[in-house]
C-alpha cells in the first residue's frame, strides 16, 4: 500500500486536485448539516458552504497546525465567520428573514467554550472518522476490514474475531495494524 503525507500535509505543501476533492468530500457534508440545524438557512446553506470551502482553499496552504484540533477549532471558527457575515447581510435586505444574529441558533458557534462547540467537535471527529474510513475501504480486503472492525469498533479480543471471522489471530493483529496506521495516516491533523 502506498504511504502518502497527510490530507492536510498534502494541501499545505504540494496541492493537487484529488486532495483538494477529498477535502471537499470530506468536510462539504458536515458543514451543509450543521448549517441545515438553523431551519431559516435551507435555501442558503449550500452558498454559504461555498463561502467556507473558497476559504479553506485561499488560507489552507498558510495554516500551520499548532496543538491538538487545531484544525477542527480553525475549521468551526472560518464557518463562524461565514455564518455571522452571512447573517449580517441579511440584516441589510429589505425584508430581513429570521431573528438577530445573535438570536440565531448557530451563533454559538463563534464562542469556543460554548456547549454548541463542544457539541461541533465530537460530531465533527466522529464524522470524519466515520468518512475516512469509507474513503480507505477499497484499500482492504474485506476480510481485513472486517477483522478491524469487529475489534478496533466492536471491542471484540482479537482471538474471539479471528474464530469467528475464519482468520488466524496473526491476521487479525495486522488487519487491525495496518488499517489502523492508514487512518492515522490520514486523519493525522484533522481528528486529534
Amino acid at each position: 500500500m502506498e504511504t502518502s503525507a497527510s490530507l492536510l500535509e498534502r494541501l499545505r505543501t504540494s496541492p493537487d486536485e484529488a486532495s483538494w476533492r477529498r477535502l471537499d468530500d470530506l468536510y462539504r457534508p458536515l458543514i451543509r448539516r450543521w448549517l441545515l440545524r438553523d431551519p431559516t438557512l435551507r435555501e442558503e446553506a449550500e452558498d454559504i458552504v461555498q463561502d467556507v470551502m473558497q476559504v479553506l482553499v485561499c488560507e489552507l496552504p498558510g495554516f500551520q497546525r499548532r496543538q491538538t484540533g487545531s484544525f477542527r477549532r480553525w475549521l468551526r471558527t472560518v464557518a463562524a465567520h461565514r455564518l455571522a457575515a452571512h447573517y449580517r447581510a441579511r440584516q441589510n435586505r429589505p425584508q430581513a428573514l429570521g431573528a438577530s444574529p445573535e438570536e440565531c441558533p448557530l451563533a454559538q458557534l463563534a464562542d469556543p467554550n460554548s456547549e454548541l462547540s463542544r457539541l461541533w467537535d465530537d460530531e465533527h471527529d466522529r464524522y470524519v472518522l466515520r468518512r475516512l474510513m469509507d474513503l480507505i475501504e477499497p484499500m482492504f480486503e474485506p476480510s481485513t476490514l472486517a477483522a478491524f472492525r469487529r475489534v478496533a469498533f466492536d471491542g471484540v479480543a482479537p482471538a474471539d474475531a479471528a474464530e469467528e471471522l475464519g482468520l488466524s489471530h496473526a491476521a487479525v493483529l495486522t488487519a487491525k495494524s495496518r488499517v489502523l496506521s492508514r487512518l492515522r495516516q490520514e486523519a493525522e491533523g484533522l481528528i486529534d
